[in-house]
């Protein structure tokens, strides 16, 4: 296949992220067959144009690139099981999931047997960067693979940046995200301080943007939803875990991340 003959595309994930990336593909002339295990998503789905499949197998039939946008490394494994028998050789996996990168190691190798590409493509900047297509896309594998998807991917993501082989993409979100949750609960526990020696803490973060304790966390105050931060600190831990590398920083921001929601950071601003 040529990189600009890729039009026929899968999404297996349609929550809020799946959603997205399903309805930019399409306005970029993508066509897009879609499946998730909820209704109420493959509802919404069917309304931006998403043309429904009824299993993971199905959706991937004739696909030339498939995004997998689901929760777990379970889920991921069972979706990749499901699509490899209904996929054409020389056809592209992406898994926009956040899994470990070993998993994806080996569900690429596996799909390599049969002639078809693994990449790891995770995803970071947010539920706005998805509604408004500015993603960032970490990938990992194969470059040939990376050529083919490209222009699906850049479809939804303003960057798409390849770290190296399979795992690398993960391995970047990885940090990113260690970075991202360290940042947010020292932010929390110094604006909590400003809060409490009297700052108007909306103008503190207004200044703060200019100065050089400044964060992309810090200049979204309130909009971020903590939603992910355990999930994230497990995966990086256990990493860590298995390659007997000490994190004690991390420990602690594992820890402090679990007390950390939306509602909390909000009434910091109130």
């Amino acid at each position: 296949m040529e990189e600009t003959r890729i039009r026929r595309t899968a999404v297996i994930g349609l929550g809020a992220m799946g959603h997205q990336m399903a309805r930019h593909m399409i306005r970029a002339g993508f066509d897009v067959v879609g499946y998730d295990i909820d209704p109420a998503a493959r509802t919404r789905a069917e309304g931006i144009g998403v043309r429904l499949a009824a299993s993971a197998g199905a959706a991937a039939r004739g696909a030339e690139l498939l995004i997998i946008m689901v929760q777990t490394d379970a889920q991921v494994e069972e979706v990749v099981a499901s699509v490899l028998t209904s996929l054409a050789p020389g056809s592209v996996i992406c898994i926009a999931s956040s899994v470990s990168p070993d998993l994806c190691q080996r569900l690429a190798k596996r799909a390599d047997e049969r002639n078809i590409g693994v990449l790891d493509t995770p995803v970071v900047l947010g539920q706005e960067a998805a509604d408004n297509g500015a993603l960032t896309t970490y990938v990992g594998g194969d470059e040939r693979w990376l050529a083919l998807a490209t222009p699906a991917l850049a479809a939804f993501a303003t960057h798409v940046l390849h770290l190296g082989g399979p795992g690398s993409g993960q391995i970047a979100k990885t940090i990113n995200n260690l970075l991202l949750w360290a940042c947010m609960t020292a932010n929390f526990e110094a604006l909590s301080f400003g809060k409490r020696l009297g700052v108007d803490i909306p103008r503190l973060v207004d200044a703060l943007k200019h100065g050089s304790g400044a964060n992309w966390s810090l200049a979204r105050w309130g909009k971020s939803t903590g939603k992910w931060s355990e999930k994230d600190m497990d995966v990086a831990l256990e990493l860590a875990q298995t390659m007997k590398v000490p994190l004690p920083l991390f420990g602690l921001v594992d820890q402090l991340v679990k007390a950390l929601n939306q509602e909390r950071m909000r009434a910091l601003l109130a």
